[in-house]
């Protein structure tokens, strides 16, 4: 049964940071790239970052460039999102994906996490 837990949101005051974790089990982590998103109230869910399998390749939305890193620990299965600078629009919930490749048994599948609530504010 493939899982991904996000864990670290919470609440924080508008400049401030939050680190984002996503362990995932269930798959074989290594051969998947991974990605988050995030859902606002009344808005559609929107891409924030991905990163490949490898780690060698990521891709930000323009509207967290220079504020966001992702990254991955294949050894524990996690992948990262740090957010600093954070802004009242970054609050939304934020969910952890996973999109198998070739030569997984999940190939073509994606997965999503429950996702973990951002909030900024003062």
């Amino acid at each position: 049964q493939v899982e991904l837990v996000e864990s670290g949101g919470g609440l924080a005051q508008p400049g401030g940071s939050l680190r984002l974790s996503c362990v995932a089990s269930g798959i074989v982590f290594s051969i998947n790239d991974m990605g988050w998103y995030r859902q606002a109230p009344g808005k559609q869910r929107e891409l924030v970052a991905t990163i490949s399998a490898g780690g060698g390749i990521v891709n930000y939305a323009d509207s967290m460039k220079g504020r966001v890193t992702i990254s991955r620990d294949n050894a524990k299965n996690t992948v990262y999102l740090q957010m600093n600078n954070l802004k009242p629009e970054d609050t939304a919930v934020y969910y952890c994906h996973a999109r198998p490749l070739s030569p997984s048994r999940n190939y073509g599948m994606e997965f999503w996490g429950r996702g973990t609530l951002v909030t900024v504010s003062s």
